[in-house]
């Protein structure tokens, strides 16, 4: 036995139930009690009663191989009666399987690593992604996300646990009766994209506000993350990507989703922080290229999917091209290798982009003219070509557009009217 390599017990898991670690998914039988020699760092099991699409239960826990200690025993089980993953808390049951540990380790558990097998190679390339797809997540985050119940070798949580702002209401019933109830609520980052302007602002402060969020993303990293760090920020993404990939969690996709949707949506902040978008770019490419580990078609990457993040991108880019300054330059080059990656994996174009003016409505009411991306060359053509109108004062009201707001428009395009003359 390896004492300076760690083990995670999976016990009472019934023959042909889902089992599973990191990136990792097997069928279990009647001898399998768990996974030795795991190496230091994150790692996430997971199981479920069947092999089939059920409800995923799974764990968070931390391994530290220190060179001479006895190996760390995570010692999980599966409660036949509440058909959930535990953590075992029962001390001398814990004590009866470390004293058992040299034959269960011979003959139960399965290695992390399968050396000797054909696609060594593969499995070593999954090791390698595992670490770069959680070195951003920490103890900090995982007790904020699941809870102070949890422990630092045991943070679970399932396919169904939730965020609040993520569980659908039915009209016509309490709040009791309609909200859908999970097993463990989840706290997310706030991330709020209808409100990305400080409080009282008012006009053009608001409308940049709208259109460039970097405001918004300083405020989510001074007020919201631990010690103002925001790396914080990529861990989430991390965690949520990952619950998706193994559980299929739908209220993380949605999180997984907003982040994006935040960081690609601010100009400023790419020469304020270019760090954060190196990092962000490198992490993003790496976890489009395991999409393919997810099931249930949570990841539609082809060319007639991914609308979103097409848009984002074609806007990233657009945005990057107006800002000045060398600090661009790196996050310009991780943006080249992202976008040429899409390109020869999934046939994404993404250099050709069309895009339009529209009316966003904020969550107060007030619209605000903004660039959308993400369209094809035949909308922009044909039938479908935009066509300017001259608004009457009644229909202008009608759009909810004040005075102020006129003024602004005709001072922009004195702007784009001069710019285009000189």
């Amino acid at each position: 036995m390896d004492t300076n390599k760690a083990c995670v017990l999976l016990l009472n898991l019934p023959p042909g139930a889902l089992g599973g670690i990191n990136l990792l998914s097997f069928t279990t039988t009647d001898r399998f009690k768990g996974v030795k020699e795991l190496p230091s760092g994150w790692h996430f099991v997971f199981t479920s009663s069947t092999s089939s699409l059920s409800l995923r239960h799974g764990a968070w826990f931390r391994v530290d191989n220190t060179p001479g200690a006895p190996p760390q025993v995570f010692i999980k089980k599966w409660d036949t009666a509440a058909e959930e993953l535990v953590a075992e808390t029962d001390e001398a049951e814990t004590l009866r399987w470390r004293a058992n540990l040299g034959a269960v380790w011979r003959e139960g558990l399965t290695p992390y690593r399968q050396s000797a097998s054909k696609d060594g190679e593969e499995q070593e390339d999954r090791e390698g992604d595992w670490r770069n797809l959680t070195d951003c997540i920490s103890a900090d985050m995982l007790f904020r996300i699941l809870g102070d119940d949890a422990t630092p070798d045991h943070w679970a949580l399932t396919s169904a646990s939730s965020a609040a702002r993520d569980m659908d209401d039915i009209p016509g019933l309490s709040e009791e009766q309609s909200a859908f109830q999970p097993d463990r609520e989840l706290h997310f980052l706030p991330v709020d994209l209808k409100q990305t302007w400080r409080e009282g602002a008012t006009g053009r402060e608001r409308t940049e506000a709208a259109r460039d969020r970097s405001w918004a993303l300083g405020e989510l990293v001074g007020h919201h993350c631990a010690r103002q760090e925001e790396d914080e920020i990529l861990g989430e993404m991390q965690f949520t990507f990952l619950m998706v990939l193994t559980l299929n969690n739908n209220s993380c996709l949605e999180q997984w989703r907003r982040i994006l949707e935040l960081l690609f949506t601010c100009k400023r902040a790419v020469v304020e922080r270019p760090g954060l978008y190196i990092k962000l770019l490198q992490l993003l490419r790496l976890q489009l290229k395991r999409t393919q580990d997810a099931e249930g078609g949570l990841f539609d990457l082809s060319e007639d999917g991914a609308s979103l993040l097409k848009s984002l991108l074609r806007r990233f880019r657009k945005g990057l091209d107006e800002l000045q300054g060398a600090q661009k330059a790196d996050v310009l080059d991780e943006l080249d290798d992202l976008e040429e990656f899409l390109k020869s994996e999934y046939g994404w174009q993404l250099d050709d982009s069309f895009v339009r003016r529209g009316i966003l409505e904020l969550e107060d009411g007030e619209q605000v003219e903004m660039d959308v991306g993400g369209y094809d060359e035949d909308d922009e053509t044909g039938e479908y070509a935009p066509t300017m109108v001259e608004l009457t004062a009644d229909q202008k009201k009608n759009l909810g557009f004040s005075e102020d707001q006129e003024e602004e428009s005709e001072e922009e395009a004195d702007i784009e009217d001069m710019d285009s003359r000189y």
